[in-house]
C-alpha cells in the first residue's frame, strides 16, 4: 500500500504540473492520505462553502445502491477514502468544520469540527477537501456555513444589490427589494408592508457564523495562529430556479455575490468555484437553465467578465449526477455529492495552479 500511495501521489503531482488534473479521473490520481500533519508555520488556507441544501449535503453513508459504502467497497470508487482494513481514512492536514443557523447572526449550531473523514451524511466537502488538501502545501480549513431552502435573490442577496422591477408571464409587474429590503416582493404601485425577514438576512447570518469560527481559529484548527481566506465554493440555485424573476436575475446577483464575499472576508484574490444544479442540462430554457447560463457566464473562461479570468470557475454537474434533482436532494446518492465535490475541488486546484 505504501508504494502504491507513493506512485499515486507522483501521478497526482505530475497531473497538476501539466495542467491535466481537471480532465483526469480522481479515483486514478488522488493518493491515499499520508497521515502527516500540515506545516503549522504557514497560515491556514481557508475555503468557505456556502449555498443551500445542495451544499448542505444529504449523501448517505450506509445502505445499498447509492450509499458511500456501496460506492467504495462494491464499486471500488474513491479508493482514497478507505484504508487497508476497510475503515474510513482521515486527513491530518485538512480540518472539516460546519455551522448552520436560520436567518441573521447568532442561532449558530455546530455540526462538524474534526479532521477530514467520513461522518454523518456527506456533501461536496469531502471531494473538495481531499483535492485541495493534496494540492496545497499548507494547513487547510474547509468551513461550511449554510442552510437549506434559501434563494440568492432573496435570503442570500448580498449587500450592494439594488431593487428591481419584473413583469411576469401573466403581465403583472412586481417590485423586488434590494439588500435589506422587505417584503420579498410587492405589486408595482402598492405600498410594501415590511415583514420580519429582509433581503440578505441569511447572507448576513452565514457570513457572520463563518467569521465566528475564524475569530476562534485555534479551537477549530489546533495550533493555528494565522489564516487567509483562499477560496469560496458555491452550490445553490434550487429556490431561485422556481421563480421567473429570481432566475432571470441570477447572473447579476452571482456577480455581486462574488465581489461582496471577497470584500467581506478581506480576500480580494480568493478564487471562486460555483456548481450548477445536477438535473439541469445545457440548452434548457426554464429557471434551472437560466441559472446554468448565469454560472457559465461568470466563469472566467467565458470572457464576459474580464476581472474573473483565472479566478472564477463554473462546474457543469449534470454529467456527474446519478439522478434525481436538487429539490429531492438527489435521493441521497453519495456518488453525486462525491462526484460534484471532486469536480469542484479539481476546478479550485486548477485556479490555484494557474499562472
Amino acid at each position: 500500500m505504501k508504494n502504491q500511495s507513493v506512485r499515486k501521489r507522483a501521478i497526482f503531482l505530475a497531473a497538476i504540473s501539466l495542467g491535466l488534473l481537471a480532465n483526469t479521473s480522481a479515483k486514478e490520481t488522488l493518493p491515499d492520505p499520508d497521515g502527516k500533519p500540515a506545516d503549522m508555520k504557514k497560515p491556514v488556507q481557508v475555503y468557505i462553502l456556502m449555498g443551500q441544501s445542495n451544499m448542505l449535503g444529504f449523501g448517505k453513508i450506509q445502505g445499498g445502491e447509492g450509499s458511500l459504502e456501496h460506492a467504495t467497497k462494491e464499486k471500488k470508487l474513491y479508493s482514497y477514502l478507505i484504508d487497508d482494513e476497510g475503515k474510513w481514512t482521515e486527513r491530518k492536514d485538512v480540518r472539516n468544520v460546519r455551522v448552520m443557523g436560520s436567518g441573521g447572526p447568532g442561532k449558530s449550531r455546530q455540526f462538524n469540527n474534526e479532521w477530514m473523514t467520513i461522518k454523518g451524511k456527506i456533501g461536496p466537502e469531502i471531494g473538495i477537501g481531499h483535492h485541495v488538501g493534496e494540492a496545497v502545501d499548507a494547513p487547510v480549513l474547509i468551513l461550511k456555513s449554510c442552510i437549506g431552502n434559501r434563494g440568492l435573490g432573496w435570503d442570500l442577496l448580498p449587500p450592494g444589490s439594488k431593487e428591481f422591477e419584473f413583469t411576469d408571464s401573466k403581465g403583472q409587474t412586481w417590485i423586488h427589494p434590494g439588500y435589506k429590503g422587505s417584503p420579498e416582493r410587492w405589486k408595482k404601485g402598492k405600498e410594501p408592508k415590511r415583514i420580519s425577514w429582509y433581503a440578505g438576512l441569511q447572507y448576513d447570518g452565514d457570513v457572520a457564523r463563518a467569521k465566528e469560527i475564524l475569530k476562534d481559529l485555534d479551537q477549530y484548527y489546533p495550533g493555528a495562529k494565522e489564516y487567509e481566506v483562499a477560496g469560496f465554493f458555491w452550490w445553490q440555485g434550487d429556490r431561485d430556479s422556481r421563480s421567473e424573476a429570481l432566475s432571470s436575475r441570477y447572473e447579476q446577483n452571482l456577480v455581486q455575490l462574488i465581489k461582496q464575499l471577497r470584500k467581506d472576508f478581506n480576500a480580494p484574490n480568493a478564487k471562486f468555484v460555483t456548481a450548477s444544479l445536477g438535473q439541469t442540462q445545457k440548452g434548457t430554457t426554464d429557471g434551472g437553465g437560466k441559472i446554468l447560463d448565469a454560472m457559465q457566464a461568470v466563469d472566467g473562461a467565458s470572457g464576459k467578465y474580464p476581472e474573473f479570468k483565472g479566478n472564477v470557475s463554473a462546474v457543469y454537474t449534470h454529467p456527474l449526477s446519478k439522478g434525481g434533482s436538487s429539490g429531492g436532494h438527489y435521493s441521497g446518492n453519495a456518488e453525486t455529492y462525491m462526484n460534484v465535490g471532486e469536480a469542484m475541488g479539481q476546478a479550485m486546484v486548477k485556479l490555484l495552479q494557474a499562472k
